[in-house]
């Protein structure tokens, strides 16, 4: 039998090339190209490639026309963990073919024991697979996490084929794989974790998670660019992606949404990292504004919405005179290019000159804050550190900010100000668009004042002390 033809592939774009070259012609990524061997060509193997990735039921049934089609309402599986579900969408999907990425070490094989363990407990039996670690080292961190007895089936492999044959022998209400990098098919010769490992473990985790109607969890490493590694058409492939993300010198970490077949993009999990594992955070808020300075001036308390969730940030900036002869603009949990045109309205449309100043802005607790509602905070945690006048006290804001200093409605600005008047807040500075429009019959039921500003010198004149 004719040997398959070896191929260069992209690790980065997936292109192929038939012969290895110093940089790939369709990204442009340099040393990025690495030999595979093609899958078999012949008269029987397009029939056996057209079988193997047929969904379940799908020849035999044909096309249907839309309204012979039944809806079907499953019910979502609680995980047990409540911060997870919110971030699924309400619950883990029956069928569902789920990616997990994050830093190593940030603690994704740990959420995914506990909810696993906890799955386990109330639902049915579980397969952890893991081609990571040893059953020993699992079962180590699950005896300091305090995992139970409960029918939770543990597998040291990296074979996709033997994987699925234990799935068959184990049938398990749910299964996760840790990690989809180091797995393998024995169709390709080519290491774990390239290119066609990759593509052919999401396919095949896939329709097994569809024909027998199994959630599936995917742990995904990232890139250094914090990116998850491998093909894009891997998060094209699942049902949803999440974000595991959160920095080393906190506690807390943060779970993130973004895609989701069965629920809103962008959701938001709170947890708090322990000697015991993730505990879910009932209340965020409260975590990032405990250690809030008073009366200090530079700091700004932003009402945020990550998904459907409202979350009360402090907004820190410092603005110092540089030493060098070009001023610096740091940014920590925003966007540069974002603050960089913040501060150029704040020097034509509010008067404040910074081109001397260098302009250090931060999100307090190591989130990441990328909605336009942010703007009026930063603007305002600036302006305070540049006429050192701190922020009136029990005040919080948002809004948009354009270019021509004008102050833009937001959405959600009802959530924002519930959030803020629970934490304590009085007084709350937002957009007029907002006060005037969807807020206009909630007035007389705030008990904040609400105070509405169309210009970035207004809301400076009603913010700084």
């Amino acid at each position: 039998m004719k040997q398959p033809k070896p191929v260069f592939v992209c690790q980065d774009c997936g292109a192929q090339a038939p012969k290895w070259q110093g940089r790939c012609s369709d990204c442009g990524a340099w040393n990025s190209l690495v030999e595979e061997r093609a899958a078999e060509t012949g008269p029987g193997a397009a029939s056996a490639v057209g079988h193997r990735y047929a969904l379940p039921g799908s020849a035999a049934a044909g096309a249907k026309r839309y309204a012979d089609i039944e809806a079907s309402s499953a019910e979502r599986i609680p995980s047990g963990i409540g911060e997870f579900d919110r971030v699924l969408g309400g619950g883990i999907v029956p069928g569902s073919l789920v990616l997990l990425g994050g830093e190593p070490g940030i603690g994704k094989s740990t959420l995914l024991l506990q909810a696993a363990a906890l799955f386990a407990q109330t639902v049915g039996t579980v397969l952890y697979a893991s081609g990571e670690e040893s059953e020993h080292q699992i079962k180590s961190r699950g005896d300091r996490l305090g995992i139970g007895d409960a029918p939770l089936y543990l597998l040291a492999e990296t074979c996709i084929e033997s994987i699925l044959e234990e799935v068959g022998r184990v049938r398990p209400k749910l299964l996760v794989v840790d990690s989809v990098q180091t797995v393998f098919s024995l169709k390709f010769q080519s290491a774990p974790g390239s290119i066609g490992q990759v593509r052919e473990a999401a396919t095949q985790f896939l329709f097994m998670a569809k024909g027998h109607n199994i959630p599936t969890f995917l742990v995904g490493h990232v890139t250094k660019d914090g990116n998850l590694a491998g093909p894009k058409a891997l998060e094209h492939v699942v049902d949803t992606v999440l974000y595991f993300e959160g920095e080393r010198h906190h506690s807390h970490r943060v779970v993130r949404a973004v895609k989701n077949r069965f629920g809103a993009i962008s959701e938001l999990g709170v947890f708090e990292m322990t000697g015991v594992g993730l505990k879910p955070v009932a209340n965020p808020s409260a975590l990032f504004l405990a250690e809030r300075p008073v009366a200090t001036p530079g700091s700004a308390v932003l009402c945020s919405v990550e998904g459907s969730r409202p979350i009360l940030v402090e907004v820190q900036a410092l603005a110092s005179t540089t030493s060098y002869g070009m001023a610096k603009r740091m940014a920590v949990g925003i966007d540069q290019s974002r603050l960089s045109l913040l501060l150029a309205v704040l020097e034509k449309r509010a008067g404040l000159h910074l081109v001397t100043d260098d302009v250090f802005v931060n999100i307090a607790g190591g989130m990441t804050i990328d909605e336009p509602a942010a703007d009026l905070a930063i603007v305002s945690a600036v302006a305070s550190s540049v006429r050192n006048r701190p922020v009136m006290a029990a005040t919080a804001v948002f809004g948009e900010v354009g270019l021509g200093g004008e102050v833009r409605g937001v959405p959600q600005a009802g959530l924002r100000i519930r959030e803020a008047e629970q934490m304590g807040f009085t007084r709350i500075v937002l957009p007029s668009a907002n006060v005037d429009g969807d807020l206009a019959p909630q007035t007389d039921m705030t008990r904040a004042e609400l105070i509405g500003v169309r210009h970035v010198g207004e809301a400076l004149d009603a913010l700084l002390a």
